[in-house]
């Protein structure tokens, strides 16, 4: 794979490695008031970020359920198993890019490790074969 003067892989060896993996758990994306915060809640969080309304939680469906905690859709969780930098430039507007065309929405979270994107549970299965196609196109650029 080639690098880009800086030592990050460019863009074209990222999405050629993206790697996407449909992980099997429905999650949901809910808010709750600072002061509301169970232990539980946050024990089984797999994200959350202070917002000023709340604290936004992404948690797995059953649990969420369990806890009583409202929520509006379920999402599947598409894990691009390449390495991020989190200073890269473009992977996450270009996978959006991709999902946004064919009509499928992209709620990406960038950790320190992968990119993980949200999707509706409904079109799970196909924002997973967008990603897998884009990663076709681009290793099919450097070969």
């Amino acid at each position: 794979m080639s690098e880009a003067s800086s030592g990050h892989l460019t863009l074209t060896d990222q999405i050629a490695s993206l790697a996407p993996v449909l992980q099997p758990v429905t999650f949901v994306f809910c808010s709750v008031l600072h002061n509301a915060i169970s232990r539980d809640a946050m024990a089984v969080a797999v994200g959350s970020f202070v917002e000023d309304e709340g604290l936004s939680l992404i948690l797995p469906r059953t649990e969420a359920v369990r806890l009583g905690l409202i929520f509006d859709m379920t999402m599947r969780q598409i894990t691009l198993m390449v390495y991020s930098d989190l200073d890269g430039i473009g992977l996450s507007a270009t996978v959006a890019g991709e999902l946004a065309e064919k009509g499928i929405p992209a709620n990406i979270v960038a950790a320190a490790q992968h990119d993980h994107i949200f999707v509706p549970s409904r079109q799970a299965d196909e924002a997973l074969k967008v990603l897998q196609e884009l990663q076709k196109w681009a290793q099919d650029q450097l070969d």
